[in-house]
């Protein structure tokens, strides 16, 4: 049924391409037989998803183009468009959105932004979903760890790395910048967002960017109940955020660089709840706030040696509310705050030519403090330290680093877990088969050491302080491409196979905002990732970009042979998923469409039907035109997401919304 829906989008998708170019180029050759004037010659940059075919690990890349041509809204609806990319979502637009890379974790994947790691030690997963595109320049997801040897050891240190790099300020012919944002949709959704950029000097420039975020998250939804089906409208879905962060930029005489960050989130939001037995009320509110304040120094020494130190100070401050019979004075209050400090340096030099080594050095401190009677209080202590090598030849390139990972926790009550150390090796190999093709050969070989996090160790209600640190190993193999061929002005071609190995493997059972946590034993996932992305010039003046992408994965349960779910399927992972994604760029008017498709799932271990979740497929298409007067630009976007009023749920008795719109305008003077 899913690889059906998957040729269906496909068909859809070549069906728009077909209808909308012979409409344009009749109307293109109708004007022409009109008007003799002869058109001015208009540039057309063609925008790609695609992926680094060079690099010895899978890297997929979402430009800003890429971004707002699809009509995506935040990070977590990004990653859906990458393969081997599992993403949780709670539905609505505050919904909480937690990423797996190959269904090893959402604890295993690493986020980047600009550079240095955003971190939680309370849940070991980020939100997302919190994260806004609007200042958004590029959004990669590396399975493993990329190629670059002068970063942390953090990044080094998880199975895979999201990166988000917001966009540096440019200047042409002034020193300022200012852009304003307003979006609106379904559901009382408004957001506006305004971002300025001031030069200082030839070497200095700041930006600042700024937005808010509402909506009322009063969706319907649609509840089946055997033959029988209801109409009901989302409870306590509501949302109110305010995200700003300001931006120093410094680049010195010799080339060295300087960026600071400070960065502040506040939002209030209803947790929905679950759907079961046709109740759809739900009482729980949650209360965020995030600020931090982080520095990346980049320093040449020479052409051989370079250095990169970071230094990053992050608080975090949580409030769960629940209101019910079962507490005790009708309600339970939980307020959680975190700090970290974190310090990183780390070192590269070219010893010899095509013989590059770098040493990694990271540091962190992390306390929790909680409402909690008789609350832990942990505190703990990390290092993190990763060797690497690199080796080019001619055609081959090998990589190869050994991580050493060293923590400790105190706590004021309760039991004091046992330290924890790992040495973790990685290698890495890309060949290049043919010397005048962009025609790759890739493996890789990783192991990585995940530590249970306070919340799975100490949260009253559900932590477990006999859990076991988690290991993984993943081996991969694939070959890439990419290249022109006939009308195509580019193709790009990845086709990884890879096998993934855990033991004593985390589960979190979802219930929002608190997880059941067990140790699952064995795990092993086998999957194969496949990407295609290709570009056609219809026209002189018209564009067309194609994007698509299939994943099949089987994470089954290996422990125990007389259990019933023995080789069964993991909870909330497909076999097969896929999407499809393209634009038209025109003129007069640029459209785009794309596709996610989603098989069945089972939302408990073992595969039965009354455990099983449906496939679904959810269509978006956007339209959009930019205007230009002098030195001011317009843009206007129009999307409709789930196009086709797809009822469905990514977390069982989590529904999600239904066909929705949205209108964007953007000016920038």
């Amino acid at each position: 049924m899913l690889l059906k829906n998957y040729f269906k989008a496909v068909g859809l998708a070549l069906a728009i391409v077909y209808s909308v170019v012979e409409v344009s180029a009749s109307e293109v050759d109708m004007r022409d037989s009109i008007v003799s004037k002869k058109l001015e010659n208009i540039t057309v940059s063609a925008n790609k998803v695609t992926s680094k075919v060079s690099t010895a690990t899978s890297v997929q890349v979402l430009n800003s183009e890429d971004l707002r041509n699809f009509g995506l809204q935040d990070v977590g609806e990004a990653v859906k468009r990458f393969a081997g990319a599992n993403v949780k979502d709670y539905g609505g637009i505050g919904g909480l959105k937690t990423v797996s890379v190959r269904n090893l974790g959402a604890a295993h994947t690493a986020v980047s932004y600009d550079g240095v790691a955003v971190s939680n030690c309370q849940a070991g997963q980020i939100d997302v979903g919190r994260f806004s595109l609007d200042n958004v320049s590029e959004l990669s997801l590396a399975v493993g760890q990329d190629d670059n040897m002068l970063q942390s050891a953090r990044l080094q240190s998880s199975a895979g790395v999201l990166k988000i790099e917001t966009q540096k300020p440019y200047f042409e012919d002034k020193n300022y910048l200012t852009e304003l944002k307003i979006k609106g949709g379904a559901f009382g959704y408004i957001s506006p967002t305004v971002r300025h950029w001031q030069k200082l000097s030839n070497v200095a420039s700041v930006s600042l960017n700024a937005n808010f975020q509402r909506a009322d998250g009063y969706y319907p939804y649609v509840i089946e109940n055997g033959q029988a089906t209801k109409e009901e409208k989302r409870q306590n879905s509501d949302v109110k955020s305010y995200q700003g962060e300001l931006n120093y930029y410094h680049t010195f005489c010799d080339d060295d660089e300087l960026n600071v960050k400070a960065y502040y989130f506040n939002s209030e939001r209803g947790l929905p709840g679950s759907v079961i037995l046709y109740n759809p009320q739900s009482d729980e509110r949650l209360w965020d706030e995030n600020f931090f304040v982080q520095a990346r120094y980049k320093k040449f020494f020479s052409s051989k040696l370079k250095m990169l130190i970071q230094g990053k100070y992050n608080y975090s401050w949580n409030k769960y509310l629940d209101e019910g019979v079962e507490y005790e004075g009708g309600k339970q209050i939980d307020i959680n705050k975190q700090n970290e400090y974190y310090l990183s340096a780390t070192v590269l030099y070219s010893l010899l030519n095509g013989l590059d080594v770098s040493l990694a050095q990271d540091g962190a401190v992390n306390k929790l403090n909680t409402n909690g009677v008789n609350s832990p209080e942990p505190l703990r202590y990390t290092s993190l330290t990763a060797f690497s090598v690199q080796y080019k030849y001619e055609r081959l390139k090998l990589m190869g680093s050994l991580l050493a990972t060293y923590i400790t926790d105190e706590v004021q009550n309760g039991n004091t877990p046992e330290d924890r150390s790992k040495l973790s090796p990685t290698v890495m190999l890309s060949y290049r088969l043919l010397p005048e093709q962009q025609f790759y050969v890739r493996v890789m070989f990783k192991n990585t050491f995940r530590v249970p996090t306070f919340s799975d160790l100490y949260y009253l209600r559900v932590g477990n302080t006999n859990l076991k640190p988690e290991n993984a190993t993943e081996y991969t193999a694939g070959v890439t491409w990419s290249g022109k061929a006939g009308v195509c002005e580019y193709i790009s071609f990845t086709v990884d196979g890879y096998f993934n190995k855990v033991t004593d493997k985390i589960i979190a059972f979802p219930s929002t905002y608190v997880w059941k946590m067990q140790n699952y034993g064995k795990v092993n996932i086998y999957g194969v990732d496949v990407t295609l992305a290709t570009g056609v010039k219809v026209r002189n003046d018209i564009n067309l970009n194609v994007s698509t992408n299939y994943s099949w994965q089987k994470a089954i349960d290996v422990t125990d042979k007389s259990a019933k779910n023995y080789k069964h399927q993991l909870p909330y992972t497909p076999e097969h998923s896929g999407n499809v994604a393209l634009t038209i760029e025109m003129p007069w008017v640029n459209v785009g469409y794309s596709a996610g498709i989603v098989g069945k799932r089972y939302y408990l271990a073992q595969n039965i039907d009354v455990n099983k979740i449906d496939g679904y497929c959810e269509h978006t298409a956007t339209v959009w035109r930019e205007f230009k007067l002098k030195a001011t630009s317009l843009r206007l976007q129009a999307e409709i997401i789930n196009l086709t009023d797809s009822n469905y749920e990514v977390i069982k008795y989590y529904p999600m919304p239904g066909r929705s719109w949205r209108l964007t305008g953007i000016i920038k003077f």
